[in-house]
């Protein structure tokens, strides 16, 4: 009995410093002592939660109670449509990947959206309590959190900004080429983190018609594809869709 005592205690001990870890490296606790981190990881507004797959995160209509951080697994945002089509919006899938926080800092008073555990998944869920800019008498850790939200928040709003861009571009070509020409390549290389599903909902296009479009510049010797890398043969053509 004694061991399994000791094999439980080293698991969770395990698990708190994996949780620690991915808390430390987010953009939410920037500039934050470890001390001060340990202190928000024991807080009764913050929280543990574990989802099966396929079970509801929050539903539309939900409303926002809490900030959401990807420890492991996949979520991926959706809504419905009156007809009942359902439109696939984004997937958080990397840990330490944060999403719900912009529903605690605007007027609307439920989500016009929900999120759905892809896979069996944990997230740390920080209430709005310990958020919100209304909190009288914040503690320099609310206050901290609060900043650095703040900094997500415009970090959001450039990358918004350069999605518009990509979005105006007439032509899917173009959406395409705006798109890759944007991110950072290495050794002549452009690697999507992102599922094709993914970058076809950042493009607002469907996946059928992204992956015709890529095997047909690949196909034209514009693009070499190998996965999720794709390296671009012609710049000067590539560049006649922009």
């Amino acid at each position: 009995m004694r061991a399994l005592r000791n094999i439980l205690r080293d698991e969770w001990f395990i698990m708190q410093q994996e949780i620690f870890d991915i808390l430390k490296g987010t953009r939410l606790v920037a500039g934050m002592a470890d001390e001060d981190i340990l202190s928000l990881l024991a807080s009764s507004r913050v929280r543990l939660a574990n989802y099966q797959k396929g079970e509801i995160i929050f539903q539309d209509g939900d409303v926002p109670e809490r900030l959401f951080l990807l420890i492991k697994g996949d979520v991926r945002i959706l809504k419905d449509t009156f007809s009942g089509k359902q439109i696939f919006i984004t997937e958080i899938k990397e840990p330490g990947d944060m999403f719900g926080e912009i529903y605690l800092f605007i007027a609307k008073r439920a989500y016009d959206m929900y999120a759905e555990a892809a896979k069996d998944t944990t997230l740390l869920e920080i209430s709005n309590a310990m958020l919100s800019l209304q909190t009288g008498g914040a503690s320099h850790i609310t206050a901290a959190l609060q900043q650095n939200l703040l900094k997500g928040f415009a970090a959001k709003a450039y990358f918004m900004n350069n999605k518009l861009k990509v979005l105006a571009s007439g032509s899917l070509r173009g959406k395409i080429a705006r798109y890759l020409l944007q991110r950072p390549q290495k050794d002549g290389w452009i690697e999507l983190a992102e599922s094709r599903e993914a970058t076809a909902a950042y493009l607002a296009v469907t996946r059928p018609s992204l992956s015709r479009e890529l095997s047909a510049l690949q196909a034209e010797g514009i693009l070499e594809i190998e996965g999720k890398t794709i390296r671009i043969l012609d710049v000067d053509r590539f560049e006649e869709y922009l």
